[in-house]
């Protein structure tokens, strides 16, 4: 037995093969540029409540919003689809959200709450359909199906709240954004809670290979039985819904709608996790895990901006050199160049031994 093939080198390359493991060592790798400027950026404390405190609870905090929409934005894009248009369902939730609880002047009452949840999936599922109606039924582009609805969403909210920031008060909603349980953020363990049921109901049912069906050839999947409107329904919807319940934990974190920021732009999150976590645009195979590295990173990267002190105007181009560099390193056509320069570099020649 060849003990290369399963030697650690193997093992390595094994492990580099999964794309989204390329997302974990760019975490680490910002983790570790903080810790070089500041010795105590991972040091977490627990503050005079029993709640774990430090930059390293944040980044879950922030994590959060971005991985609801990001496992929406996953199983869309394995359906060979774009949803654009999850920013502007978090602003319309955010709007509904804000002006239910301000309507209903209920500050310590949970039923509002649940009220307010429940009229919130509501209108996003219907915006969802929306997207799922002239991408399926009408046969739109996903991309200017879903734009219409980017452009249109933030108007919307306007409309909604008469183009006012408008604030509420809820003590249970107020919870669940900024609380903790077990010194852990109550809206991170929401958005993982939800990850790992999608994850389960994708992987352990057809479902998900019904979604990569028709990903990677909506014909053959239609003689295959596979009901594609159905599905993409079904996946519009849910991406609408968790943009929604996102859009709802971020808004409530100050509890106020800011019709002009709430969302703002990220759904370019949304693509970009799940471009790191190795799910292609082209559809077809999906990685709900590597969408969730995706995200986490993507907060890593928000946070470390922040705290270097980077000039706002340069962030952008800041965070495109670090995804650009991640992306290239993910691409097996990259470092099949590499190895391949690295095997064709010239050797030494060796001298022939002279026989005596």
């Amino acid at each position: 037995m060849n003990d290369s093939a399963h030697g650690p080198l193997a093992i390595l390359k094994g492990i580099a093969r999964h794309q989204y493991v390329w997302g974990i060592a760019a975490i680490v790798l910002l983790l570790v540029v903080n810790l070089v400027n500041d010795p105590g950026y991972l040091a977490i404390s627990i503050s005079a409540r029993g709640d774990l405190v430090g930059n390293s609870i944040d980044i879950l905090r922030a994590a959060a919003p971005i991985m609801m929409i990001a496992v929406g934005m996953c199983l869309v894009v394995a359906t060979k689809g774009i949803d654009l248009s999850v920013g502007s369902v978090m602003v319309v939730a955010g709007a509904v959200s804000m002006e239910f609880l301000s309507a209903a002047g209920a500050p310590d009452s949970v039923g509002a709450m649940f009220g307010a949840l429940g009229l919130v999936v509501l209108v996003s599922g219907a915006l969802g359909a929306i997207n799922a109606t002239l991408v399926s039924v009408i046969g739109l582009q996903p991309f200017i199906s879903t734009l219409v609805l980017m452009l249109a969403g933030r108007g919307l909210a306007k409309v909604i709240t008469g183009g006012q920031n408008t604030s509420a008060q809820n003590e249970a909603m107020s919870w669940i954004a900024n609380g903790r349980v077990l010194g852990f953020p109550v809206i991170f363990i929401i958005a993982l809670a939800i990850v790992i049921l999608v994850g389960l109901l994708v992987r352990r049912s057809a479902l998900g290979l019904m979604l990569e069906a028709i990903g990677m050839d909506a014909q053959a999947a239609r003689l295959a039985g596979v009901n594609r409107r159905a599905l993409l329904f079904t996946v519009y919807i849910l991406s609408g819904v968790l943009a929604g319940i996102a859009g709802v934990f971020a808004t409530s974190t100050v509890m106020t709608v800011d019709v002009s920021r709430t969302g703002y732009q990220l759904e370019l999150d949304a693509i970009l996790a799940v471009v790191i976590g190795g799910t292609s645009l082209a559809g077809g195979k999906f990685n709900i895990t590597g969408a969730t590295i995706g995200a986490l990173l993507i907060a890593t990267l928000d946070k470390t901006v922040v705290y270097l002190g980077v000039d706002s105007a340069a962030t952008p181009a800041f965070k495109a050199v670090i995804i650009v560099a991640l992306v290239l390193l993910q691409s097996e056509r990259v470092r099949g160049a590499f190895r391949r320069r690295r095997i064709t570099r010239p050797q030494p020649e060796k001298k022939e031994e002279v026989a005596a």
